[in-house]
This record gives C-alpha cells, structure tokens and sequence, in this order.
C-alpha cells in the first residue's frame, strides 16, 4: 500500500511539482493551498506524512503544526521554508516539527528526508497490528555464522568488521530474518519491508541484496546466503 503525503504549499507552481515528482516515487498525494485547509485534509484523510510550508495566508505553518501537535505527536512533518535562519529552525522543531528544509532546495535530497522519515515513522511506531508484526524479526538482535546484527544500534558486526546499516537495510533484514528459508518475491518485500506497493521500481530490491551479500557474504558472486530464485525472488538462508 502506497504512502500518502499531503503538501501544504500555498506557491501552486511548487505544488504541482511537489505532486508530480512524489506521484512519480509511487506516493498517494493530496494538496492544500492554506492552512485551514490542511487541518481539514489531514483530519479527513490521515496522511502519513505532511510537508508543510510556514508562510501562507490566513493560518501559518507554525500555526498548523501547533494545532496537529494537540492530537497527534506521531505523524511526521516536514517544514518547506524560505525562512532559513536557526531561530526560525530553533522555533519550529521547538513547536515539534520532525525535519526542516529551507528553499531553494534539491529535489533529490527532499525525497530522500521523506522516505527517510516514513520509515522512521514505520519503525517507531507500537501500534501495528498482530499479522503485520509476523512480518519482521522483532528481537533487538540476531547472530548467524560470524555475523552479529544488532538492530538498536543499526549495526552489523562480520568478523572484526563493523558495518553501519540504514533504517531502510534494518527493515528488510528484518523481513528476511522472519521468513528463512521461504522464498520471498520482490513484490512481497517492498510491501512487508516498507509498505511500498508493487509499482515500484524491482531493482530497489536487487540493489539492496546487492549491498547484503557485499556485507555477509564471504564471495559476493557466489552467494548462499541471500540467494536469487529465477522467477520468484529470494530467499534467505543463514
């Protein structure tokens, strides 16, 4: 299931952009042009992810940011601002903002924050159903060979290697580690990983087996741990 990500941009030229690149990486995305708006959309559509712009008529971002603070502490917002300087950042992540960018800003570098912060969002997050617990190894740490993962710190430890691990690396292992020796599609790994549906691109999934057997297998090019199956995906076999 896609991510939904509502912009709170009052510049519309912005917006469609916004729109269009974020449709692009196979996000649900809603607009508001004011803040009044926003607090309909976000009440009416639970977003799970707000991009939020402070300058806007009628009520701020600031403003906005207060008001779903009140009911909600956990949905991430990310602050879109030409206001650029520390009081400005000191006072929004005071009133409980989770990132702030300020404009002009790289394209590239704004989608990495929200993907970034959703799976922040997905991995601190208590209230997930039972069945969708299944999906991941929930204990704070797993050892296999000479390999020793340890999830709280995102680091894996091979050999006298230590190797730092992204949010993104953690979840899948996670998935992986739940299911051994069960042959996983790549479809089924985008879902359970990240909630990704299946448009997205099949090579995010290579690209990170890729990295893995750099990691943990001792010859990439022969691997037996994370291993391809034509047709189907992979499976995991510590």
């Amino acid at each position: 299931m896609s991510k939904k990500v509502l912009i709170v941009e009052d510049e519309k030229h912005l917006a469609e952009g916004l729109k269009l690149n974020l449709t692009l990486q196979n996000y649900t995305v809603e607009h508001a042009d004011n803040g009044i708006l926003a607090l309909q959309k976000w009440r009416e559509w639970s977003p799970d992810l707000i991009l939020l712009d402070i300058m806007m008529p009628g009520l701020d971002g600031i403003s906005v940011l207060e008001e779903i603070r009140k009911e909600d502490q956990k949905i991430p917002i990310l602050i879109l601002s030409a206001k650029d300087g520390t009081g400005d950042k000191v006072k929004a992540l005071s009133k409980g903002v989770d990132d702030y960018l300020a404009k002009p800003f790289d394209l590239e570098e704004l989608l990495l924050r929200v993907e970034r912060l959703l799976l922040r969002s997905n991995w601190s997050n208590p209230d997930k159903e039972d069945n969708e617990q299944e999906d991941y190894f929930c204990a704070e740490s797993f050892s296999f060979s000479n390999i020793d993962i340890d999830f709280i710190k995102l680091q894996a430890n091979v050999g006298t290697k230590v190797i730092q691990l992204t949010e993104q690396e953690v979840k899948l292992l996670q998935v992986f580690i739940a299911h051994q020796e069960i042959p996983l599609s790549r479809k089924e790994l985008l879902e359970k990983a990240w909630g990704y549906d299946g448009e997205t691109s099949t090579r995010t999934v290579d690209n990170f087996i890729v990295r893995f057997r750099k990691y943990f297998e001792k010859d990439p090019k022969n691997p037996v741990i994370f291993k391809s199956l034509r047709s189907v995906g992979y499976v995991f076999s510590p």
